[in-house]
């Protein structure tokens, strides 16, 4: 896990709910990454899980009590936000939903939100029964402290404690981690829709054998995490992962590099950007079986005859008309002569941009280097986790395109 919340101090606030067991993970993952946490807890949320689980979990004394004279000047809803970097109430009730929308400060932890200084934000992750999100008050709360600017982080769909199904149910702690995550990064790509592929390609054989390669799909899940952080509506068609979909991100599963092509192509229409981070085979096998190939004893290997796939980045960047979008950004996986092969590469795709690294260092690990090729020249990101690399990876192409505009 990166420590993404490093230096960051978090208010974690409890409302009543059975989701308080899901806070407890919550909380170890945000000390994980780097938090420091300050939890607070209402009167119905010590009925869900205890003060002590809390205060193991994050090493810190819980506060319950508005009038607490373990702080000294007995203004705790003052004293614990003036350090905050932001304040995240999860889960936050029905109830506690309405004490926001209407300002209430009737406990320690609804009357610290309202007292929290302006540039601290509040973030909330809503837990109850699908019928009480969806009542109309309950709506209606919701609104207003939309219109406040407060950050609503779900509620998630599926089954309830309750026994019912349906919209309700808090985020898990590794999508709220994420959503946390994502509120401190700048929105540089804010109303940007952005298409990104990822992974390999599999080419098949016969019905259980093929060829692809050796790419985990890491650093294209990265590139399509940082841009969802970066404000931008993503859309990730990938090939054969185990990787799970960035939280938020709208994901298409390929397998062949033709249907990455058909999913790339009907998706472009409307897109700014497109990055495509996938290694996607160059053949593919052009007489398949349709059954299992069997080995013969003393017998010849089966011929295979090959044919070229299309060309997903070439293609889509000719698709670039007067409007100058999608703007396109190609990876490039060499295994020698990076500078020398980048650049012609980067020339034959008609790109703006091509990012180059080599294959055998990348494919399958957690970090990675990379080659920025542009028409200035080339530019070397060193080492990093392939999270990091990607977000300064975005924070280019924001560049790019805001220099772009000043062009036009």
């Amino acid at each position: 896990m990166t420590r993404d919340l490093n230096g960051k101090n978090i208010v974690l606030g409890l409302t009543g709910g059975v989701a308080c067991y899901k806070a407890a993970e919550l909380c170890r993952a945000l000390v994980k990454a780097g938090a420091q946490v300050q939890v607070v807890m209402t009167e119905s949320a010590t009925h869900f899980i205890g003060a002590v689980t809390m205060q193991a979990l994050s090493g810190h004394t819980v506060y319950t009590d508005q009038w607490d004279p373990r702080i000294a000047n007995n203004m705790a809803h003052i004293d614990l936000t003036r350090r905050a970097d932001a304040v995240l109430v999860a889960p936050c009730s029905a109830d506690f939903i309405r004490k926001l929308a209407h300002g209430a400060c009737d406990d320690l932890l609804s009357t610290l939100c309202v007292a929290r200084p302006r540039h601290v934000p509040l973030l909330v992750a809503p837990a109850m029964n699908v019928e009480m999100w969806e009542n109309p008050a309950t709506q209606r709360n919701v609104a207003t402290l939309r219109e406040d600017g407060i950050s609503l982080l779900g509620p998630a769909a599926g089954d309830q404690a309750c026994g019912e199904t349906g919209l309700g149910r808090m985020l898990e702690p590794e999508d709220l981690l994420e959503e946390l995550v994502a509120s401190f990064q700048p929105k540089v790509l804010a109303g940007k829709r952005v298409l990104i592929t990822a992974g390999p390609t599999y080419e098949p054989i016969d019905p259980v054998r093929g060829i692809t390669n050796l790419s985990s799909g890491k650093m294209g899940y990265a590139v399509a995490r940082a841009a969802r952080e970066a404000g931008a509506d993503v859309l990730l068609v990938s090939g054969p992962t185990t990787l799970p979909t960035p939280h938020g991100v709208r994901r298409i599963d390929v397998q062949s590099a033709r249907e990455m092509y058909d999913a790339v192509m009907a998706a472009v229409p409307g897109q700014h950007i497109f990055v495509g981070v996938a290694a996607v085979a160059d053949w593919r096998v052009a007489n398949p079986s349709d059954q299992k190939v069997k080995k013969q004893e003393g017998g010849a290997p089966p011929e295979l005859r090959f044919e070229q796939n299309p060309d997903i980045l070439a293609t889509v960047a000719a698709t670039t008309g007067i409007s100058g979008w999608p703007y396109c950004v190609g990876f490039a996986a060499e295994s020698e002569n990076l500078i020398d092969y980048g650049a012609a590469k980067r020339e034959k795709k008609g790109v703006p941009l091509l990012v180059g690294n080599i294959g055998h260092h990348t494919f399958g690990q957690d970090e990675n280097s990379i080659v920025l090729f542009d028409d200035s020249g080339h530019t070397v990101l060193p080492r990093a986790p392939k999270l990091a690399l990607a977000r300064q990876l975005v924070s280019e192409i924001a560049k790019r395109l805001e220099q772009r505009s000043l062009l036009t």
